[in-house]
């Protein structure tokens, strides 16, 4: 037992485990070659996260297709954010639509006039879906797309719906480049010779709007969604319309180590904080590609001058309640 009564060799043992403590922690911090599972089981991508009279909702495409050829969409709700349960489909492009069968892609939700309005990229056309409740089911009510392939520069899809303070409503969508109108009231219909089209520097698809303390927020994605270098940049301005200034620094996320292709997102506020969470998708893990994506979700923080810090996609999600939400 003299070892135990050596002061010098008491010392070194708790040196050592000082040492192997802190690599631990550090190592933990930096571990790139393993990331948090994903919230869906299976394969969905460019999921839209939002929150509904105390409950979140996420509805994205499905994927796991060459060309992305999917024909239908899911809904999925939590309480928590963490455990999902699957609504089932909401909308089967070949039973419901007369005008497209295939490659249901990226849509969005908004709740306006007491209804819920689906917004889709379906043939590469953008459509609108009108229901009762969040889980539908939701109805065609023009019989025909809201946005015609062909009618603007680039591919008319990814469409994102943005609901501002004063209840005017406007239209996001664009690959290549990026549009945005304003929607009637009636949330179905627009006016397009008044369609504002612009492209920020990087900017690929997948435009989302936010709005914090005064200041819109205009996200997007950059390069393919095939390319491992998928990331989300932003822009900021006064006005939902823009004029858009880049955002310059890192982008808010990109992927790392055994995370690839992260992109294609949405955000959603808690109700009452100031608290926010990025959904986004990442190639499958393992061997995924950008046919095989996975949906995931992380908080998202802003620094005291209201930029948008990186998101680390290693951080592992908490669950989060909102039983104290009260419906508005």
């Amino acid at each position: 037992m003299r070892f135990l009564g050596d002061k010098r060799s008491i010392g070194s043992i708790l040196l050592t485990a000082m040492i192997l403590i802190g690599w631990k922690g550090f190592a933990q911090k930096t571990d790139t070659l393993n990331a948090p599972p994903a919230v869906l089981p299976g394969v969905y991508a460019d999921p839209n996260l939002t929150v509904f009279n105390g409950k979140f909702y996420i509805y994205p495409t499905t994927d796991g297709t060459t060309g992305w050829l999917s024909t239908y969409f899911t809904c999925w709700s939590s309480d928590n954010l963490v455990n999902w349960k699957n609504e089932g489909t909401i909308i089967d492009l070949p039973k419901d639509l007369s005008w497209a069968k295939v490659r249901a892609w990226a849509p969005t939700i908004a709740q306006k006039n007491g209804k819920y309005y689906f917004y889709y990229s379906a043939d590469v056309n953008i459509g609108v879906a009108v229901a009762d409740k969040p889980t539908g089911p939701f109805k065609d009510p023009l019989g025909k797309p809201l946005i015609k392939k062909g009618s603007v520069r680039g591919q008319v899809i990814d469409p994102m719906v943005f609901v501002d303070d004063d209840g005017a409503a406007y239209l996001y969508f664009g690959q290549g480049q990026c549009h945005v109108v304003k929607l009637n009231d009636d949330m179905i219909s627009c006016d397009t010779t008044k369609m504002i089209s612009f492209k920020p520097e990087g900017y690929n698809e997948g435009p989302f709007m936010i709005k914090r303390k005064g200041i819109y927020y205009l996200m997007w994605s950059e390069y393919d969604t095939r390319d491992p270098r998928y990331s989300i940049a932003y822009a900021t301005s006064t006005s939902p319309l823009g004029p858009f200034k880049k955002a310059v620094g890192f982008p808010v996320l990109k992927g790392k180590g055994v995370v690839k292709g992260a992109g294609h997102h949405s955000v959603v506020q808690v109700p009452g904080k100031d608290e926010w969470y990025i959904a986004y998708h990442r190639f499958k893990i393992p061997g995924g590609n950008g046919y095989n994506r996975e949906t995931c979700i992380s908080s998202m923080k802003f620094d005291k001058d209201g930029n948008i810090l990186p998101v680390d996609v290693f951080e592992k999600l908490k669950p989060v309640k909102l039983k104290d939400y009260k419906k508005r």
